[in-house]
């Protein structure tokens, strides 16, 4: 047989205050209504599941066996009610984000840290990978979010511009391009050039700036890897070009060089990108919120290294 839940509901009401007229108010229900349908359960078990004694109402052993069933369902119905509630209201609930290893260990922490002072108790994943292998992540359905350099065009992912990232080329100190005050992209394309893979940001940044200037650089290496590149680059193995953002440190600390390119200036779009069409779930809504909140007006921000320096100076 199938349960008629309705009629199953009825029945635990009106067992637990052993009264169908106390069962019709907490239903909003009339007394006839519980009763019709409480003989319709029996009728469907066929089981007598209540006795009469007068005006009152006794559950039978059968009635009394399926009482202790029907509690746990409903108090399994008021768990779902309450998880429901409290994931509406983000007190519970989890966040998928993706974004490149850049991004992961510079800014996330940050972004992050203002996210979880307003939803301590969302359970976060961060995944780290190229530009491209995020925003497939999307199409997968591993990430709701993620944060990337365009790399190309997807009718199903919509795109924020979020910001702006200066692409700076990198050199070891006592490199001869180092002594001058600037260089040209010509100059640079015929040095041993250690590139990000095709599928980050930054490479579809530089193929298009040196086809732009009918240049072909002379690439010696590919990899994905940021802290190799910086590694090679200090050996001088090569020179490099990386955002600025990830190569701060180093710098800073004169551990690798950067001097103006003449002719160009190489900038990289970073974007916040998810699926078209697809509703976000609320941990994933709240925390998009809080990266347009960042910008200025629908305004991308310069770099996300400003927008750092604004959310320092000020408590989160």
């Amino acid at each position: 047989m199938m349960i008629n839940f309705n009629q199953l509901r009825i029945f635990y009401q009106t067992a637990k205050y052993q009264s169908c007229t106390v069962a019709a108010q907490k239903l909003f229900i009339t007394q006839p209504a519980v009763t019709a349908q409480i003989k319709a359960f029996e009728d469907s078990c066929n089981l007598r599941i209540f006795k009469k004694k007068g005006r009152k109402i006794y559950l039978t052993d059968e009635g009394k066996a399926l009482f202790e069933y029907a509690k746990k369902v409903f108090e399994y119905e008021k768990e779902i009610e309450d998880v429901i509630e409290d994931m509406r209201e983000l007190k519970k609930g989890v966040l998928r984000l993706g974004t490149t290893k850049t991004y992961a260990r510079a800014y996330m922490p940050l972004f992050i840290s203002k996210y979880r002072q307003s939803y301590p108790n969302i359970r976060i994943y961060l995944n780290e990978g190229s530009s491209l292998e995020m925003t497939n992540s999307v199409l997968d359905f591993k990430n709701e979010l993620v944060i990337v350099a365009k790399v190309e065009e997807n009718p199903q992912i919509h795109i924020i511009p979020f910001c702006q990232e200066e692409i700076v080329v990198l050199l070891p100190p006592d490199h001869d391009i180092a002594k001058k005050k600037s260089v040209t992209l010509s100059e640079l394309a015929k040095e041993p050039i250690i590139m990000k893979e095709r599928g980050s940001g930054t490479r579809k940044c530089l193929n298009e700036t040196f086809a732009q200037k009918g240049l072909v650089p002379n690439i010696l290496m590919e990899t994905n890897n940021t802290d190799f590149i910086k590694q090679l680059v200090h050996r001088g193995d090569g020179i490099s070009f990386l955002v600025k953002a990830a190569v701060s440190k180093e710098l800073e600390n004169r551990e690798l060089v950067t001097i103006p390119i003449e002719d160009c200036q190489i900038i990289t779009d970073v974007n916040i990108a998810y699926l078209k069409n697809q509703h976000l779930s609320t941990p994933a809504q709240a925390f998009l919120d809080i990266l347009e909140g960042l910008t200025s007006e629908g305004t991308p921000l310069q770099s996300i290294s400003s927008l750092v320096a604004g959310m320092l100076i000020k408590p989160l």
